[in-house]
């Protein structure tokens, strides 16, 4: 493979000229023959049994050169950017330049190259002072929530109130016509969690275990399927169980089931969870208020594509998620009245965002000379290899260079958030006011 680069006029970009020998090219259309043969259909031959020579002079002599070209790019190109060693932030804009049998195989890839930041001064930055003492009330409140989480759930023989769970079955009709989607079994629906239509879940109060009743609700005119908006339903009910929280008491006994001597031990193991909780939230905001700062002072031109690619990633990255739920991407899109050119745009300003403090914070890195060593590298993968139950040495085998790197780049940008706190300087709120009213 023969690699050539030239720096291009309109901006941080350039192009890479790609060269690849005939042999290649040709061994590429074989491959493809040999995948696509049984799907073509050729007078006088079996199908599957058609030579490629016969085949190309039947439906013209390009037809395996697309699919031949896509999957040499798609081989090649990674080499060629290892090779280039350009700082290349987007994705490439491909063309073929020569795709002939007998011929060195030629693409061109244009791509966008990370930009020059001009720094403001990152040291002494201000953000607004935080208070993370913690009240005798928010400890009240924490130790509250810990005794929902630890409530035992009892079966009553009572009519089911705000707050019960009852289990039930169900089944929708609309114009006496059940509907996709309206029918559960066995369904644990926590009454006042609002999960269901409105009004569904009011006329379950007062119902008990053995109950079988008739609930009406209206779907709401914005409903996502188009059929049911706005439409009355009628839902058959039946009730098997009502189920009631339990709430422990806070006493010795209690503290002493969940691993304390005494209420004021246990009261004071949660104020220091609430203190930490607090201090690592303050950190947080601070990294936002300090970089977003620094960001917005510093001189970057960010190009459009390195902000395509990005917002792009986080596409397929959302897309995978959804489809882990069970439902495919489009199918959400569908039930939100969502578009991806609509998701596009809504990503797109936190993406710039995004992309400017990177850049910052791998200017400063770079600055300051912050490099990741080889033991803050096996330090990262212990704790995903921690996660997955996995030992470092199967972690590393399978991890590619690229990501290696990029955690590298990771940990160098760690070191730079560090060290804009570490001269932050705290003011309060009006005095931070002011200084923006100044400016």
């Amino acid at each position: 493979m023969n690699v050539q680069t030239e720096t291009l006029e309109e901006g941080r970009k350039a192009k890479l000229t790609i060269e690849l020998p005939a042999e290649d090219f040709r061994k590429a259309l074989n491959r493809v023959y040999s995948k696509q043969r049984n799907r073509i259909n050729v007078p006088g031959f079996r199908k599957g049994k058609a030579p490629r020579k016969i085949i190309e002079k039947t439906y013209g002599k390009e037809i395996f050169y697309d699919d031949a070209a896509n999957q040499l790019i798609s081989e090649e190109y990674p080499k060629a950017y290892e090779e280039c060693e350009l700082d290349i932030v987007s994705r490439p804009d491909i063309d073929v330049v020569q795709a002939e049998e007998g011929e060195p195989f030629i693409f061109t890839a244009v791509v966008a190259l990370r930009p020059e930041v001009k720094l403001c001064d990152y040291k002494g930055v201000e953000v607004v002072r935080i208070d993370t003492s913690v009240s005798d009330e928010e400890i009240n409140d924490e130790i509250e929530n810990d005794l929902k989480t630890n409530s035992r759930s009892l079966k009553v023989d009572e009519p089911a109130q705000e707050g019960d769970t009852v289990i039930i079955d169900y089944e929708g009709f609309s114009d006496g016509v059940a509907f996709e989607g309206g029918k559960g079994e066995a369904y644990p629906l926590e009454l006042g969690s609002h999960s269901f239509i409105e009004g569904f879940e009011d006329q379950l109060v007062g119902a008990q275990a053995g109950d079988e009743l008739q609930v009406d609700v209206v779907f709401p005119e914005e409903y996502h399927a188009p059929d049911l908006a706005g439409k009355e339903a009628v839902f058959i009910v039946s009730v098997h169980e009502v189920r009631r929280s339990e709430k422990p008491v806070v006493d010795e006994e209690y503290v002493q089931d969940i691993g304390f001597d005494t209420i004021e031990e246990y009261r004071e193991d949660v104020r220091a969870k609430l203190e930490k909780r607090k201090a690592d939230n303050a950190k947080r905001r601070h990294e936002d208020e300090a970089i977003g700062w620094i960001a917005s002072e510093s001189e970057i031109d960010v190009p459009e594509e390195m902000i395509d690619t990005q917002v792009n990633s986080s596409i397929n990255d959302y897309a995978n998620s959804i489809m882990q739920n069970g439902i495919s991407f489009s199918q959400y899109l569908q039930m939100t009245g969502m578009t991806v050119e609509k998701l596009r745009e809504q990503l797109r300003p936190e993406t710039t965002d995004r992309v400017r403090a990177s850049l910052v914070l791998e200017e400063i890195a770079k600055i300051e000379g912050f490099e990741a060593s080889d033991e803050e590298v096996d330090d990262k993968l212990n704790e995903t290899a921690k996660r997955y139950n996995m030992t470092l040495e199967d972690i590393k085998k399978d991890m590619p260079d690229s990501e290696i790197k990029s955690l590298k780049n990771q940990i160098a940008m760690e070191k730079a958030i560090d060290l804009i706190l570490e001269n932050a300087v705290e003011v309060d709120r009006e005095e931070a006011k002011d200084q923006s009213e100044e400016d």
